[in-house]
């Protein structure tokens, strides 16, 4: 049946949070909206609708969409200079050689998800990517992770889930599946343990040089013949 290694994107393995928090403020502020960049940090992560719900409540339909349209068009604009994490690519690519079915679960989908895929760099090593375009709820709901796990075709209890996120956290406990977090989104670590992280790495190299005492140990037997 094999394991899985679930991967949110955004902050995870791509420096782009405070992208989305500079992106969302400025849509806010086009739109008349005064609110802090530290409360927008706290919120990337959550899917467009449930972040502007989340920092100004209820709003109809057209405002949101404008919103929306707004943050999509701002954010574009980095798209051909996204800068992945330190060790993303070739974390990825190490997972798959040790045996791992790899999943990105992310909000992100389109040419957006096209833009994170090409600062990443390890399509070769990506078994499959869950959106949220694929599910009724986004984190912290456990859907998109659980998505993931349909797609890798494996329960719970194989599956790792990485992420940097209080959301992440969430939605990966509720999903039933081991958390990990990374600091690079810019939460702290204790934030991250109280979630649901059972284990916390600086970002995707530290993961990398631990990965024989992490949650996504190689499995010997399971490891394919072949350099990375």
């Amino acid at each position: 049946m094999g394991r899985a290694a679930v991967f949110d994107v955004d902050g995870t393995l791509v420096d782009t949070n405070h992208l989305h928090v500079t992106t969302w403020w400025e849509a806010f502020r086009q739109a008349g909206h005064r609110v802090p960049m530290h409360a927008i940090h706290r919120a990337v992560g959550l899917a467009s609708e449930d972040l502007i719900a989340h920092l100004l409540g209820g709003r109809d339909r057209d405002e949101v969409d404008g919103l929306v349209a707004a943050h999509t068009t701002l954010y574009a604009t980095y798209f051909e200079r996204l800068p992945p994490l330190k060790g993303a690519g070739r974390l990825l690519r190490r997972l798959d050689h040790d045996g791992w079915n790899v999943v990105l679960a992310t909000s992100a989908g389109g040419h957006e998800l096209s833009a994170l895929r090409r600062a990443i760099g390890a399509d070769t090593a990506v078994a499959a990517t869950a959106s949220a375009d694929d599910v009724e709820a986004g984190k912290p709901a456990p859907e998109p992770v659980e998505h993931a796990l349909e797609l890798a075709g494996v329960p719970p209890e194989s599956a790792v889930f990485v992420g940097d996120t209080v959301w992440d956290m969430r939605a990966g406990t509720r999903a039933g599946v081991t958390c990990v977090g990374l600091l690079s989104g810019g939460i702290p670590r204790a934030d991250l343990q109280e979630a649901g992280a059972c284990a916390v790495y600086r970002d995707p190299a530290h993961l990398l040089e631990m990965l024989g005492d992490s949650p996504l140990a190689p499995d010997t037997e399971a490891i394919r013949e072949g350099d990375l």
